[in-house]
């Protein structure tokens, strides 16, 4: 979500007239776009959003603009007072308070300042960084902002809001417009992507706008994240199976493998019930890969309770799993009500179990692409390899002459390691 936030802060920017900076201390505008989902995530952007202090001190025209989780929807007043240097405060998804403080030095420039205004607003306009046009393959379109779902330790709800979908011409036209400049996959964006249009009356669901979104010329691959248990339904894994451009890939958390943490954490489904729709999804699409996230130490977690966890990831022998150390965040209904009182040290001892399994877990997935042909799209070059993916989400490195960035090429896999594959062109 912070990345296509940052793609329209750009966008806006440049139709006022500025251009990129590689060094970020020699910008005339420097924007810090936050996450604070995670304590860790939190720490970073205060860290460098006080080491911006000294750039503000030698050169008191720059304008540094802090954006994000960090900012939220609710009232700035501690940050205004513990940060004053900082010019613009901007809550997530939203440029114009940036944009407009900009306008205010270009008054005298009428049509540049409309047209800034117009690439500010989530309104299916938007045009890539100038660099990006033509060399960017992946697209990120937000469908749902924020959410209401609020379960126990997420920040998301207080700092982004309730959940808001989108209007589909909207996602439509911006699609288009990123087909036109180059753009060969897009993956919508949701906290909980597959509640898009439930909000609103009228609405298409998540199915109906994917197979809308199949219809572009231009768009080659579509993907979504992420999904709830809870609104993983059959018309969707459908799509999924149906639809040639629609990737074999589901990003799907289950937080847990302990009925009595899942109930603690509000996420609305059990062990067994997460269990039967993993099965579900992979007899419906075969070869699928399927994404979890894990969060390990949520408070009051036993021994036996992690047990759960870790029994539950090895039989089910995800693709990969997000794993995260329960941090408490203000605000939230964990942070207010329960007690976190599980020791760091016994997190991160938790943390590598799962990190070790998974590891093994993964060895043996990609072992099975050994000697095989998948087709790969190939998004950028690393150094002397290009560096692209396969349907289903896996790295993969080639060394090649050819130009191929934006191509979806046939690769036979001559290598595999636990976090990504190296092939030959065939």
């Amino acid at each position: 979500m912070n990345v296509a936030d940052s793609e329209r802060v750009s966008s806006a920017l440049e139709h006022l007239g500025y251009a990129f900076s590689p060094v970020i201390e020699e910008a005339d505008v420097i924007v810090l776009n936050t996450c604070v989902i995670r304590q860790s995530a939190e720490e970073k952007a205060y860290g460098r959003l006080t080491s911006l202090w000294p750039v503000k001190r030698d050169r008191p025209e720059v304008v540094i603009n802090l954006m994000g989780c960090l900012v939220g929807i609710k009232d700035n007043q501690p940050l205004r007072k513990r940060f004053p240097y900082v010019d613009v405060f901007s809550a997530p998804s939203d440029p114009s308070p940036l944009v407009e403080f900009l306008i205010q030095r270009h008054a005298h420039e009428t049509e540049k300042a409309e047209t800034a205004r117009r690439y500010a607003v989530m309104d299916g306009d938007l045009l890539l960084p100038h660099p990006n046009i033509g060399q960017q393959v992946i697209g990120w379109i937000p469908v749902v902002y924020g959410c209401s779902h609020a379960c126990t330790y997420c920040i998301i709800p207080y700092q982004r809001g309730i959940e808001r979908s989108r209007p589909a011409e909207e996602i439509l036209k911006e699609a288009h417009s990123l087909a036109a400049q180059g753009v060969k996959e897009i993956t919508l964006l949701g906290q909980i992507v597959d509640r898009y249009g439930l909000d609103q009356p009228g609405y298409p669901s998540l199915a109906d706008l994917l197979k809308q979104l199949s219809e572009i010329e231009g768009i080659e691959r579509l993907r979504f994240l992420t999904s709830h248990p809870n609104w993983m339904n059959d018309e969707l894994l459908n799509c999924v199976a149906e639809l040639p451009k629609v990737m074999p890939h589901i990003e799907i958390p289950n937080q847990s493998g302990d009925d009595q943490v899942l109930e603690a954490m509000k996420r609305g489904y059990t062990t067994e019930q997460y269990r039967e729709l993993v099965q579900r999804i992979r007899a419906r699409i075969p070869g699928v890969s399927i994404a979890s996230d894990i969060i390990v130490g949520f408070p009051g977690e036993t021994e036996t309770q992690f047990q759960n966890t870790y029994n539950l990831l090895e039989e089910l022998k995800l693709d990969i799993v997000h794993l995260a150390r329960y941090s408490s965040r203000t605000g939230t209904v964990s942070e207010r009500l329960l007690v976190d009182d599980v020791s760091d040290d016994e997190k991160w001892v938790r943390f590598r179990a799962l990190e070790k399994l998974q590891e093994k877990i993964i060895r043996e997935i990609h072992a099975t692409y050994l000697n095989t042909t998948v087709l790969i799209l190939f998004e950028e070059k690393v150094k002397n390899r290009w560096k692209g993916r396969t349907p289903t989400n896996k790295l993969v490195f080639v060394e090649s002459e050819e130009n191929l960035i934006g191509q979806i090429r046939p690769v036979r896999i001559r290598w595999t390691g636990p976090w990504s594959m190296l092939g030959n062109l065939e």
